[in-house]
């Protein structure tokens, strides 16, 4: 399977300038109003009223960029819209018909249809369904059009409206419009305070204030599985004898939390530097600044002298660089996951790691692409559930599980519409986990609330590596049997550490 090139990172990057909704509304405006005005501008005239004009209405760019307005929130944004309506009374019909086609057009056939096409093999027809799933979206992406419409129809209507007094020598309403964007900015403020409530409350410690640093290791290996984007209920719905099995003989978290927001790039990071984004400086998958803020869990195991690698997407090169082998994720999406682990046994077989970390697609990018609510979803999720046990079947043939962990999990769940994923809409937040090995308890399930974060401090329990630096999360030590409190402190000790 080849690896993503130069090219594919860059274009990764690249996309989610399109793909994430902060950077995708400026960039929207920006060429919706280019092309409209496209022949106006062929002899060079207005083109100074036009920039003009788009300063004008920058600010409100800004504003959208500090704000999101994800899930129930982007009802309010029709507020903003409707008011300028009133005051005003200067919006262009055929510029709003040509925004909102130019967006469908966009969002539904060239990303839904001809993208997805390209990139993992859906069908031409595809944008008969995705119309649907882009109308549905909740998420802050550039697919959650009841979020986009609004907002880039005020944006485009407030330029429009000061480059049209521009070219006719008409006062503009500076005054009034500061009093605008005064009004906007103090509504989005009182919303996100009083509203924006659902993020996931935080571990107010670090790990090593907790327990006492790993002494030496409980397993030789560690194996993570990560199903992208495998959504929990989903999950129990979907035909998975094999992961049946490894719940019925390990352990099973049944209420194990992603981060905020439960972006790919962000909950990886998350979950193997045991921290979160305002400490380890992956916000979103859109990554401004390349590398993470804090140690990682391949930073703790190069101290021991042990080996950890990551097989992953090419995103993940954003955060954690040459820990990642990465694989393309250019093809027909049937093959993604049978290729990505045909390279998991080919690494596990020459390099041999002490941790291993897989990321597995399909599943993910049929949410995307064809939604969650439907039978191919739970097609995937059963092709991985044959996928991970004859990759596990080839370890234990090969001797590599005698004093093995494995840990399956996904690394955030999918909403309705376009399997969008981020802001935890139902469906996003909780995620299947599961631990499985000969030190962990056999048939046990454990109710209570526990978060991604943890994953990072329980490989170095295991693998007797200290714990990340800043790691805040709890040591999984429900599934572990002991012997092992040699690295616990007191209950007495623990009680004090508390939640943010």
């Amino acid at each position: 399977m080849k690896s993503a090139s130069k090219f594919e990172k860059f274009a990764a990057r690249c996309w989610n300038l399109l793909n994430e909704g902060k950077p995708f509304t400026p960039i929207f405006v920006f060429g919706t109003m280019l092309l409209f005005h496209f022949f106006e501008f062929a002899n060079g005239e207005n083109i100074l009223y036009w920039l003009t004009a788009f300063l004008i209405a920058a600010p409100l760019l800004v504003i959208y960029f500090i704000y999101d307005f994800p899930l129930f929130l982007r009802n309010y944004l029709w507020i903003p819209f409707v008011v300028f309506l009133i005051v005003w009374n200067a919006a262009s019909i055929p510029l709003l018909f040509f925004a909102m086609g130019l967006y469908f057009f966009f969002t539904v056939f060239f990303w839904g249809t001809l993208y997805y096409h390209l990139r993992i093999g859906t069908s031409w027809l595809n944008f008969t369904r995705f119309w649907k799933l882009v109308l549905k979206n909740s998420d802050s992406t550039s697919g959650n059009a009841q979020e986009q419409l609004p907002k880039f129809l005020l944006v485009v209507s407030i330029w429009e409206m000061s480059y049209q007094n521009l070219k006719s020598a008409i006062e503009i309403p500076y005054m009034e419009l500061a009093l605008f964007y005064l009004f906007i900015m103090i509504f989005a403020f009182i919303l996100h305070r009083n509203l924006f409530d659902w993020q996931p409350k935080t571990y107010g410690k670090y790990t090593k204030e907790l327990y006492n640093q790993p002494s030496s290791a409980v397993s030789d290996k560690v194996i993570v599985i990560v199903i992208d984007g495998m959504r929990k209920e989903r999950f129990y719905e979907a035909e998975t004898p094999f992961l049946d099995y490894l719940k019925e003989n390990g352990t099973e978290y049944m209420n194990m939390e992603t981060v905020y927001p439960a972006r790919t790039v962000v909950c990886f990071s998350s979950m193997f530097t045991g921290t979160y984004p305002f400490e380890h400086g992956i916000k979103s998958n859109m990554v401004w600044k390349l590398g993470l803020n804090t140690e990682s869990i391949f930073d703790s195991l190069r101290k021991v002298g042990k080996k950890g690698r990551l097989l992953g997407i090419a995103h993940l090169v954003d955060s954690m660089g040459s820990d990642v082998e990465t694989v393309t994720a250019v093809m027909h999406n049937d093959k993604a996951d049978p290729n990505i682990m045909a390279r998991a046994k080919k690494i596990m077989k020459e390099q041999d790691p002490d941790l291993f970390i897989v990321q597995m697609i399909a599943t993910d990018q049929t949410g995307h692409s064809r939604g969650v609510l439907y039978d191919e979803y739970l097609q995937k999720i059963k092709e991985a559930d044959t996928l991970v046990k004859d990759f596990v079947e080839e370890l234990e043939r090969n001797g590599k599980m005698e004093n093995t962990t494995l840990m399956i999990c996904a690394d955030h769940g999918q909403a309705d519409g376009i399997g969008g994923h981020g802001h935890l809409d139902e469906g996003e937040r909780f995620v299947p986990f599961i631990i499985h090995g000969p030190n962990i308890h056999k048939g046990k399930k454990v109710e209570e609330k526990h978060s991604l974060v943890s994953m990072a401090p329980t490989i170095a329990y295991l693998l007797g590596a200290p714990f990340p630096e800043q790691s805040r999360g709890k040591v999984l030590e429900e599934a572990i049997r002991k012997g092992s409190d040699r690295h616990e402190k007191t209950d007495s000790d623990r009680f004090s550490a508390g939640i943010q």
